[in-house]
């Protein structure tokens, strides 16, 4: 692939061929978005963070994802194990925060039950009282928990896609930057926008407006990007650096400065590659860092968008300066972003919208919006259904 000037996107055989967005009613309609949640969400694996998050027994990490939340944590024999946040006695949530440490037992806040790192309840206060219960009986209630290449993924409900399968045309190219060695750069941070999850996929997928709303991130890679559908479920896009003109001050120090990343192939030591994983999940690799980005649902208007930095071991002080300009130029390309999805969010609730076109070389957003209807086929229809009719009519449609 030559990386030296715009490349032609690839159409993807087999993906959809719509020269429509997906309508503008299932952004916000309440029914879809439940839907979504039982067939789309509830069934996914979901990133919850790097295994070197939780480096020793007792680590933990927890995750929420609406209405379930649950626990990561590292047992004594350096397993990582994933569990409902859940109290076996009378429900009550066991931990707190986005992360920390457990001593010795995950114990309940309420009546004291107490866990092992590996979901025994090992700990009753007035055990007597409970004769009912037997060695064994009223552990953790686990969840699947699976590690791909360093990060940590769970998911609520088993079945459907193996991981490794989904992600596999994404595997080899994600070894070259050693992610399993990655070390945190900084903590998993979360910021709400007030848009619908699809809203961000499609402008994180959309690389026309990078010419037209990120000047800083254009000027950096913008007469390069590209874009191809790798599965109907991996989107890939790229742009190596280039100097160009209209590059700002944080710009042209990142190029000037970024050192050679010698265990990188040549074209990938001065590339900017991004990943979006089918539902919500994405990956920025970049020769300096690698960083995750999610984009949660929370209801059908707000979104919690998750996102986390990781490095390999370099003490150098050029890469150290290069990961700071790399934050200072995605900040402001997060602030750019937020605006806009928030700006589309506000669109399709208007009356005068009813679907968007796309063109021939948006081959990423035709594939994401041909992947939602055959996952959920009431959204092929223009117009909402009506109200109450919304789960009965995509059973139809199926």
């Amino acid at each position: 692939m030559d990386l030296a000037r715009p490349v032609e996107p690839a159409r993807a055989p087999g993906h959809d061929a719509s020269d429509r967005t997906l309508p503008a009613w299932t952004y916000f309609d309440q029914e879809f978005f439940e839907l979504e949640r039982e067939r789309i969400f509830m069934r996914s694996w979901q990133l919850v963070c790097h295994a070197n998050d939780i480096p020793a027994a007792g680590d933990y990490h927890t995750f929420s994802l609406l209405g379930e939340s649950a626990i990561v944590i590292r047992d004594e024999s350096g397993a990582l194990r994933a569990f409902h946040n859940v109290c076996r006695h009378r429900a009550a949530r066991l931990l707190d925060g986005d992360r920390g440490r457990c001593e010795r037992h995950i114990t309940c806040p309420y009546h004291a039950w107490s866990y092992a790192f590996d979901g025994r309840l090992v700990g009753i206060p007035f055990k007597t009282q409970y004769p009912q219960i037997r060695d064994g009986d009223y552990g953790l209630v686990p969840i699947d928990c699976t590690v791909f290449l360093g990060f940590v993924f769970i998911r609520f409900t088993s079945g459907g896609v193996d991981l490794a399968e989904g992600v596999a045309p994404m595997e080899a190219e994600m070894r070259l930057y050693r992610i399993e060695s990655l070390q945190p750069l900084g903590s998993v941070s979360a910021r709400r926008c007030q848009t619908n999850w699809k809203n961000a996929c499609d402008n994180y997928i959309d690389a026309l407006h990078v010419r037209v709303a990120h000047r800083g991130l254009d000027s950096l890679v913008g007469n390069t990007y590209g874009m191809e559908v790798r599965t109907e479920s991996v989107y890939r896009l790229w742009g190596s650096m280039e100097d160009l003109p209209r590059a700002g001050l944080s710009v042209r120090a990142y190029r000037e400065v970024l050192p050679p990343v010698e265990f990188l192939p040549e074209q990938y030591r001065r590339m900017w590659l991004y990943y979006l994983l089918w539902p919500n999940l994405t990956f920025n690799l970049y020769p300096d860092q690698v960083e995750f980005l999610q984009f949660l649902p929370l209801s059908p208007v707000e979104t919690l968008v998750r996102d986390a930095a990781y490095g390999y071991p370099d003490e150098r002080p050029a890469m150290r300066t290069a990961r700071a300009l790399n934050l200072r130029i995605n900040r402001r390309v997060g602030f750019e972003d937020k605006d806009l999805i928030e700006r589309v969010q506000a669109g399709v609730t208007s009356s005068s919208f009813t679907e968007g076109v796309l063109g021939r070389n948006e081959v990423c957003l035709r594939a994401y919006a041909a992947r939602m209807r055959a996952t959920l086929p009431v959204s092929r229809l223009r117009t909402a259904p009506p109200r109450g009719t919304v789960a009965a009519c995509n059973e139809r449609m199926s």
